[in-house]
């Protein structure tokens, strides 16, 4: 048997050993209940290890924010774990290093998450200090100076970065006034903006029980773990919820080009528009529509006619970002700056193929093998199985959703495929953000 052979059958070997690990029967992924102050649990059973996983989902994240404080719900979060009403930052570190766990809060657009792993022993330790964390943060302004200088810090850093550049302005063009369209750590004009009061008043307003989602995976049985949050967060009280009054992002008519001008050897390129939520029920064909677009690495069309074919970059890829409330497509590359212009043009007649031009049987093969064999990939540890049910939650995917996956990939055809496409790929109104010597690229677009 030769190398390759032996490779690959190492490989496939790994992913029938992860697909027998992971629990088939979608009802012993978890079992769901909502607690009578609003809280909704999800709890899996694993006995194999002696760890428990917790990953919380407080829908507190940017949306939930007033756009001229934008990175407040970022600073919230970040200032979790640096001191409560009782315990210093260097207290909490300290708790849960001495016991070889981990604890952290970190915000995102839809909601904010807060993670706690420790061993099954420790679980009572583990479940003390994410109480505290999470209901009894004391914002010190020592730590929100230190957090906004922190912050404000990155940010400059990320004027400086050309991939993060050509992204924030992306993201500004496609979204416009919609939460989506700015970054989660706010901006260098806001974050200075922000008091210790707006967090104060942020966080009592969204930390409520009512307003998250627990999931927790581990060594620990489901009567623990009622006894464990009734003990910890059986007084976190409900809070009145209002609905987000998101605004919705409109799609341009035409393309719209931003040069930005910065003295480089290679020119960063994004061009897309306005992609799908979550929720679309076409998530999944267009998710294969899209590996084999650009977001198959090697295998795709991109990679092979922009890369192989023609050399004109090292990497280039699409993908859609589905969220809750809408999402963006986009595919990405560096190239010369001489090279630009071609580059982008394969772009757009890639996108215009996988209009008119139905896929391969190898290419659709290859696509949902791809999808559907990497899956249990996404659920072979307890922390990553305590995030997935988490999301499979907050999308409400349902509980059979692991049983589902597989079926509902196989079941996409070619003609899917190009209804998608056709629907979700417009290579004609596009936003187009180059960020590069622009005297060299002598951009056409």
């Amino acid at each position: 048997m030769n190398k390759y052979r032996v490779l690959t059958s190492i490989a496939a070997l790994g992913i029938l050993i992860l697909s027998l690990a992971a629990p088939a029967p979608a009802a012993q992924l978890a079992e769901r209940e909502t607690l009578p102050n609003g809280m909704v649990v999800l709890h899996s059973g694993r006995h194999s290890v002696p760890m428990v996983s917790v990953v919380m989902a407080i829908k507190a994240g940017s949306i939930s924010e007033p756009s001229a404080k934008a990175g407040l719900a970022y600073l919230t979060a970040a200032l979790l774990t640096e001191g409560t009403q009782k315990r210093t930052s260097r207290e909490i570190s300290e708790a849960i290093e001495f016991v070889g766990g981990s604890l952290s809060a970190s915000a995102g657009a839809d909601y904010t998450t807060v993670s706690l792993t420790v061993l099954k022993k420790d679980i009572e330790l583990g479940f003390d200090l994410l109480s505290d964390i999470v209901l009894h943060p004391a914002f010190r302004e020592e730590e929100i100076a230190r957090k906004k200088t922190i912050t404000v810090n990155w940010l400059i850093q990320q004027n400086e970065e050309p991939g993060a550049v050509a992204s924030i302005a992306f993201s500004r063009a496609v979204f416009g006034e919609h939460p989506y369209s700015r970054q989660v750590q706010g901006t260098i004009e806001t974050i200075p903006s922000i008091t210790r009061q707006d967090l104060v008043d942020f966080h009592e307003a969204h930390y409520a029980a009512n307003n998250t989602i627990v999931s927790v995976v581990g060594d620990i049985s489901r009567d623990e773990l009622k006894l464990l949050l009734n003990r910890y967060f059986g007084d976190w009280q409900q809070a009145k919820m209002g609905e987000n009054a998101l605004p919705a992002a409109e799609k341009k008519k035409g393309s719209t080009v931003i040069k930005i001008d910065k003295d480089l050897t290679q020119t960063n390129i994004i061009l897309g528009h306005l992609g799908i939520s979550r929720g679309n029920p076409d998530y999944y064909a267009v998710l294969v529509m899209n590996y084999i677009l650009g977001g198959g690495g090697f295998a795709s069309r991109l990679m092979d006619n922009i890369r192989d074919n023609r050399g004109l970059a090292y990497d280039v890829h699409s993908y859609f970002s589905a969220s809750r409330y809408g999402g963006n497509f986009q595919v990405g590359l560096q190239t010369k700056n001489e090279s630009a212009n071609t580059a982008i043009g394969e772009v757009i007649r890639e996108m215009k193929r996988m209009q008119t031009e139905p896929v391969s049987d190898k290419e659709l093969a290859d696509a949902k093998s791809y999808l559907t064999g990497s899956f249990p990939l996404r659920i072979d540890s307890n922390s990553k199985i305590a995030g997935f049910n988490l999301a499979v939650e907050y999308y409400g995917l349902g509980l059979d959703y692991v049983d589902r996956y597989p079926a509902v990939i196989n079941a996409i055809t070619k003609e899917d495929i190009l209804r998608v496409a056709q629907q979700y790929l417009d290579p004609a109104n596009y936003i187009l953000v180059v960020v590069g010597n622009m005297e060299k690229a002598g951009l056409k677009y």
